[in-house]
């Protein structure tokens, strides 16, 4: 009788075993997943605080935007409008001319120190549309001798 006992308390272990390994590979499972997407989200997180340290360390741009007459939004970009001097091959005192402003206002604005009025993004905007000729043309009527 011994022997049946300990047989029956041996078979009931083993199939108590069994059927706890069952319910337990499923947690396994869904354990190891979810350590997979921890991982998975700890290092896009890296990555998003590599990208606002690189953002952070770049050269700021300063950007103004201001709404025309008809309507359309006008931007201002410090950069922008430094390469808009560049491409139209003015000095900051001929820019400053065409513009109504100082040379030092040129600078400024280049530089992302100060932003230009309401008024000054529309003359921006009017000399961006000129082009390289359109601004000689403009800047010799500016500097042209008036005759009486």
């Amino acid at each position: 009788m011994a022997n049946f006992a300990s047989q029956l308390k041996a078979e009931i272990s083993r199939i108590a075993r069994k059927e706890i390994r069952a319910g337990t590979q499923a947690l396994k499972k869904a354990s190891t997943q979810y350590r997979t997407d921890i991982a998975a989200l700890r290092r896009r997180i890296a990555e998003q605080d590599r990208v606002i340290a690189r953002l952070r360390k770049a050269k700021p741009v300063v950007e103004t935007s201001r709404t025309s007459e008809e309507g359309l939004q006008l931007c201002f970009r410090a950069d922008g409008f430094a390469n808009l001097r560049k491409k139209l091959g003015l000095s900051a005192a001929d820019m400053g001319k065409l513009l109504g402003v100082s040379l030092q206002t040129v600078y400024h604005w280049e530089k992302g120190q100060s932003k230009p009025r309401a008024g000054q993004m529309q003359r921006i905007a009017d000399v961006r549309k000129l082009g390289k000729r359109g601004a000689a043309v403009h800047l010799a009527s500016f500097t042209a001798p008036k005759l009486t």
